[in-house]
């Protein structure tokens, strides 16, 4: 029996061992979000039980069909290594309330009723294969048990619900499945509060099954990270991790016809990232696998080639305990990341001229990754000048070259003070 705690007491606790819990997550920086379940069949949006107002009997059949190939979970794993990313986040189940595991709590799930295969056990065993840490996504939202709307003005209803739920959570985090590293919680409705959904019991049941896991805010309660959705917004003074489709349309699976024309390349994929590791985040990148499990097609090329890109210059520029915000922009060809008195320059256009204005502090040297070749430079009271590499040294992989700019103390950077009204270069570099 968990010795229920109040609400101060816990976040207390759950304050006092974060930096130990997520110290692995603000290290990794990069992930693979997983939308997959009976939505997958009809291919039009992952909500589209409840837009297009099916009838639970009529989506049951839909369901019914939902076999995907076994081993379809080592092939997301494999381009999740492939690409550079340290761990990934499956939904268990969405808000069409079907489980991707054998419940026996959930009679609606992929083994009792469609007679397919524990799909949660073999993403584990995938993830396990291919290094990458362990996320599930779980729904609170349910458009397919009885209760789960009654339960915002029935109280049986909600004790029913809750139960439900809990039983589920103790049966992916009890042990069945091993140690998990993150459980991602979705749409906390129509409950609306923490006290509604039970939140407070509910998530230190979570924590006495698995001591070490970090869990996102989307219960109701701050816990460990925030999760800004389609769109790349820092949470002040916060852990957070931007959560983004592939496709820009749509979390579960589009046609390859459809969401082609729409897809991140991978210079995209780039800006995205380092937008997220700019501010201290993390990048939580969705794809929606095809019926069957398969990957679609067009994920594949751009995520192997940030792979590529991430093996050269991950380690510098990506990877590990960045130093958030401390340099605004200070060239019109790229942007920062910074490690404590080095800045970490990603040229995303490649120009014959090389300046950086703004900078207080004295720098020591210039390198150009990965070899670290020094460059030549002079550095005044407003600029600092390099002599440009050669183009046959600029990056082969997406053409997005990486400068390591190496202060004698922590940088010091004033931007000009006509940057708010000129906004130079700010839509080119978006």
């Amino acid at each position: 029996m968990v010795e229920i705690l109040s609400r101060p007491e816990y976040e207390k606790e759950v304050a006092n061992t974060r930096d130990d819990r997520m110290a692995w997550w603000r290290d990794a920086r990069f992930g693979m979000f997983i939308h997959f379940g009976a939505h997958t069949l009809l291919g039009r949006n992952e909500w589209v039980m409840a837009i297009e107002n099916w009838d639970i009997g009529e989506y049951e059949d839909v369901a019914r069909q939902f076999k995907p190939e076994p081993g379809c979970t080592r092939e997301w794993a494999k381009l999740a290594a492939e690409a550079g990313m340290k761990y990934m986040v499956l939904t268990t189940r969405h808000h069409e309330g079907f489980s991707l595991w054998d419940s026996q709590v959930n009679p609606y799930n992929v083994v009792a009723h469609s007679g397919g295969f524990d799909i949660v056990k073999e993403f584990v065993e995938s993830c396990h294969e291919f290094g990458l840490r362990v996320g599930f996504y779980f729904s609170l939202m349910d458009w397919h048990h009885p209760d789960s709307w009654r339960c915002a003005f029935d109280p049986e209803a909600r004790a029913r619900f809750q139960d439900f739920l809990t039983g589920m959570l103790k049966e992916l985090l009890g042990g069945a499945y091993g140690k998990i590293d993150i459980l991602w919680y979705d749409v906390s409705r129509p409950m609306e509060s923490h006290e509604g959904w039970g939140s407070l019991q509910m998530n230190q049941m979570v924590r006495d099954l698995q001591p070490d896991i970090i869990i996102n805010n989307r219960s109701k309660l701050d816990e460990d990270f925030s999760t800004p959705e389609e769109r790349l917004t820092a949470a002040e003074g916060k852990d957070w991790e931007a959560c983004m489709t592939f496709n820009r349309i749509s979390w579960g699976y589009l046609d390859s016809a459809q969401a082609a024309p729409y897809s991140y390349n991978s210079h995209g994929i780039l800006r995205m990232l380092h937008t997220v590791c700019e501010s201290g985040g993390n990048l939580l990148l969705n794809i929606g696998p095809r019926p069957d499990g398969g990957v679609p097609p067009e994920s594949i090329e751009p995520l192997q080639t940030v792979g590529r890109w991430l093996e050269v210059y991950g380690d510098a520029a990506v990877y590990g305990r960045l130093t958030p915000g401390q340099v605004s922009r200070a060239s019109g060809t790229g942007r920062f990341t910074q490690r404590g008195n080095k800045l970490y320059f990603w040229q995303f256009i490649h120009s014959d001229q090389l300046i950086f204005g703004g900078f207080e502090t004295k720098l020591k040297s210039i390198r150009l990754l990965p070899d670290r070749t020094p460059l030549d430079f002079t550095q005044t009271q407003r600029q600092i000048v390099v002599e440009p590499p050669s183009p046959d040294q600029y990056d082969s992989i997406v053409n997005i070259t990486v400068f390591e700019l190496e202060f004698e103390e922590m940088p010091v950077h004033h931007r000009c003070s006509a940057y708010p009204q000129l906004h130079l270069g700010e839509e080119l570099l978006k």
